[in-house]
This record gives C-alpha cells, structure tokens and sequence, in this order.
C-alpha cells in the first residue's frame, strides 16, 4: 500500500504517518515512512511517504503509484495529485490555508480543486475536517480525523487504530485525538482502497 500525505506545516502529518505505520507494523508488515520536503515549522508545504506491505524496498512513492493521497488541505490535495495511480483515492480535507502568495494578493486561491480533482480521474471524498475536530474538541486534530476517515477504509481493525494513537500521541492529548478520529471513523462513508 502506497499512501502519500500531503498537508501545510503544523497540521500534524508526520504524526499522522507515525499512527499509520504503527498500525501497519502491529499487523505483521513491513513500513517505510518518509518526508520527503518540507518546511513544517514554518507553514510549507509538507509531503511524506507511507508504504507497508510484505516486503517494502524503498519509502519513496513515485507519481502515479499512490493508492491514497491523505490531503490536508486543498491545494496542497492538488498539488498531490500528480501522485495518485488510476483509480486511487483521495481524501480532501476542504479546510483552505491561504498560501504567502495568497496572503500578498498576487494570487487567487483556486476556486472548485475538489471538482477540477474528481474531472482530473481522482476518486475524491471530500470531508470537512476541520469542523469535525472542532466538534471533538480540538482545532489541532484534523490529522486524528483524517486518519478516521482513512482506518474506515482499509482492512485494519479499529482497535489497531485506537491503539497506535494511544502508542503516539501524548497521553494528556490521547483522549481528544480518539475522539477526532472517531468523528472521522463513524461519519465518513468507506471506500475500500486496499492495495
């Protein structure tokens, strides 16, 4: 399984790929994970790799192998893109970050990219997931509820999901991230995406 994680600094995606691969590696597969680039202190864009399965080489995804692409925002999902296979799935948060150039006004922020996605062959669930955490409790657990949305949609039991959080997440932030993760686990319609 290939997934590529794509999200603004701050928006907790190498965490998220942490849960990911503890999830994998409790059911017996072999993990690679890589961020790939990144300013994540400073608001960049970051990419980082997950690859599991029963014997994973390298822990580069190349474009056009992606089974998922997690996308945490919306233009950092377009900028993804190029990553997803045919046929792969992308689970767009539409939560909108103005990027510097934005913020300056020397450039529009792209209207309709979850449309311009599904019209480019991606098959596109779209989630607010920013409501959703905030419903949870906690801004900062976008990333628990995308993995919700993304454990609704592989063969791995819940419990292993709830597990790897407890194992990764700080124990005074556990509960709220469990809670995030359910908001996206419960609300989320599933898709199967295995590889």
């Amino acid at each position: 399984m290939n997934i590529v994680l794509a999200a603004v600094g701050g928006q907790g995606c190498l965490f998220a790929a942490r849960v990911i691969g503890k999830v994998a590696q409790s059911n017996g597969l072999e993990v690679k994970v890589s961020e790939v680039h990144g300013m994540s202190q400073r608001g960049g864009s970051v990419t980082t790799f997950v690859r599991y399965g029963k014997l994973v080489a390298s822990p580069i995804v190349e474009e056009g192998f992606a089974d998922v692409v997690l996308a945490f925002e919306m233009l950092e999902g377009a900028r993804a893109l190029p990553f997803l296979k045919r046929g792969g799935t992308m689970i767009l948060n539409t939560q909108r970050i103005n990027p510097l150039p934005v913020l300056a006004g020397a450039v529009l922020y792209p209207s309709g990219i979850p449309e311009r996605l599904q019209k480019a062959g991606a098959a596109v669930t779209a989630i607010d997931a920013l409501g959703a955490a905030r419903e949870a409790g906690n801004v900062k657990t976008v990333n628990s509820v995308m993995l919700g949305v993304l454990a609704n949609m592989t063969e791995f039991d819940r419990t292993h999901w709830i597990g790897a959080l407890q194992e990764v997440a700080p124990a005074k932030y556990c509960d709220i991230n469990i809670a995030a993760f359910d908001k996206g686990y419960y609300r989320f319609p599933a898709n199967n995406i295995r590889g």
